[in-house]
């Protein structure tokens, strides 16, 4: 009997134990998760900081001699609505990145260079001719390649990624087509049986298309470099290209004086891409040149560009807007509020400042950047873009909408500021109405503002000029913060 009560209390002691330990390791984990919310609303989990909104270095995920693709990766996390990751392609002249599909769907700007790209549009190729400013989209799933023609000239491309409908959450995966041993093509994952029955071949012309490529995702074109059949198809124009395609199909396959590789190669290329359709031709969607498009805003201190749906047929499916931000030397985007869109900015010409604001009014990013630095500002968070003195200073890049967007400012002759100048925003300042008025209508710019240097003041200027020293602290510049603030005593 002892016995068994002293086994009794020993199991109550232990129990009570267990549960005093479980309950201190659930406090402290209710702890962590609760700073760990702390954090990501200043954007600060996992020690990311600066990284929610200034991209590092792009990585590479394609490299071959005749080019190559980086991607900057967008993190996840609950003030991050919609990721996108911005890809850099870089292409040699002469150069094809060989057919392929994402799983996400890709909007192409051309930054430097033309192009040609062939995608599948209603079960047909089209092939689209690409100039500097063009903007064109293609579809998650669609069949694609891109030609670099140029004999002396790289191209440079900029392109979003969706990887809302990845396979593999947040990251994107390509699907080749053409390839051998690098890089591998779908087809070879099935059995040659399989693909001999489908293709209607043997399986030794199979076997051989099958291993011969490996010069990676992006080839040369020069016939001492790149496999024939790739330069004999890039060759071809576009209608010859599908006629010639068309009358290798309906041939027999079993010819003698026929290249079993290249028929092959061509037979493949047939069943993805198509045969011409001229109709399907001139219904599918063109490229879209954001530079001959007049600016929705323009003064003497700059100009910007918004595209959307409503602009361009594409983007209205993708869901994504596109915009592009010219400025002076010295010059500045005014402090506002994107209130439908997150977005994601690369600086294509210059140099210049970014200031994000977090939702609590402390300044969360203040960076220089340059031509090459790509940035992100979450919907809602205010922000600004300030020019160097040193010269112009253009970004472009992606919103996460395509719908219409109607940024709020907060600084300017339209800011929202004018628009709610009431004795209640004067009370909600803790200052007269009077002195409110003297502050919101010191700027007479709207949108895109002039630095000190670039609007001197002139003699009656001088004499409105309202002197900051005597008015409110209610928004003030100091140093490198836009914050806001109030004098004690203040009526």
């Amino acid at each position: 009997m002892g016995k068994g009560l002293s086994l009794l209390l020993l199991v109550l002691v232990v129990c009570h134990g267990v549960t005093m330990a479980m309950a201190y390791q659930g406090e402290k984990e209710w702890e962590r998760e609760g700073e760990t919310e702390r954090r990501e609303e200043k954007g600060e989990e996992a020690g990311k900081g600066e990284e929610w909104f200034l991209f590092p270095d792009s990585k590479p995920v394609m490299k071959t001699d005749a080019g190559e693709m980086r991607v900057v990766k967008s993190l996840g996390g609950r003030i991050i609505e919609k990721p996108l990751h911005i890809g850099f392609i870089t292409m040699e002249p002469k150069t094809l990145f060989i057919p392929q599909y994402l799983d996400s769907s890709l909007i192409l700007f051309v930054r430097r260079g033309e192009a040609r790209v062939g995608c599948i549009y209603n079960d047909q190729m089209v092939e689209r001719r690409m100039k500097i400013g063009d903007v064109y989209h293609i579809p998650a799933g669609s069949t694609f390649y891109i030609l670099n023609p140029g004999e002396g000239q790289r191209l440079h491309i900029i392109c979003s990624i969706d990887p809302s409908e990845s396979s593999q959450l947040g990251t994107f995966q390509s699907f080749f087509i053409g390839g051998g041993t690098y890089p591998t093509s779908i087809l070879a994952g099935f059995g040659p049986e399989t693909l001999s029955t489908a293709f209607n071949v043997s399986v030794s012309k199979l076997t051989g298309i099958l291993s011969q490529q490996q010069e990676g995702p992006i080839v040369y074109l020069t016939e001492s470099r790149a496999p024939s059949i790739w330069t004999k198809f890039s060759q071809l124009q576009e209608q010859d290209r599908l006629k010639h395609l068309k009358k290798l199909i309906q041939e027999e396959p079993n010819q003698e004086e026929e290249q079993p590789t290249e028929w092959s190669w061509r037979k493949l290329f047939d069943s993805f891409f198509g045969s011409e359709d001229k109709n399907i031709k001139d219904k599918a969607p063109d490229c879209y040149n954001i530079y001959k498009r007049s600016p929705d805003f323009k003064n003497n201190y700059g100009w910007s560009i918004a595209l959307d749906g409503s602009d361009d047929n594409p983007l209205k499916y993708s869901g994504i807007g596109i915009y592009l931000v010219s400025l002076t030397a010295g010059s500045m985007l005014a402090p506002h509020v994107n209130p439908i869109a997150t977005e994601y900015g690369i600086v294509l010409r210059g140099t210049g400042r970014i200031q994000i604001v977090y939702p609590n009014g402390t300044l969360a990013l203040d960076a220089k950047v340059k031509e090459g630095d790509v940035f992100r500002v979450p919907r809602y968070f205010a922000f600004c873009q300030i020019a160097s003195r040193a010269g112009p200073f253009e970004f472009f890049g992606f919103t996460t909408s395509s719908c219409k967007n109607r940024p709020q400012f907060l600084v300017g002759s339209n800011s929202l500021l004018h628009t709610l100048s009431s004795p209640e925003l004067a009370a909600a300042f803790g200052v007269t109405q009077k002195r409110m008025r003297r502050v919101i209508n010191a700027q007479r710019e709207a949108v895109i503002l002039p630095s000190a240097e670039a609007a001197p003041a002139g003699e009656e200027d001088e004499k409105k000029r309202v002197n900051f020293e005597a008015v409110p602290k209610v928004i003030k510049n100091l140093g490198s913060e836009m914050i806001m603030g109030f004098d004690e005593g203040e009526v």
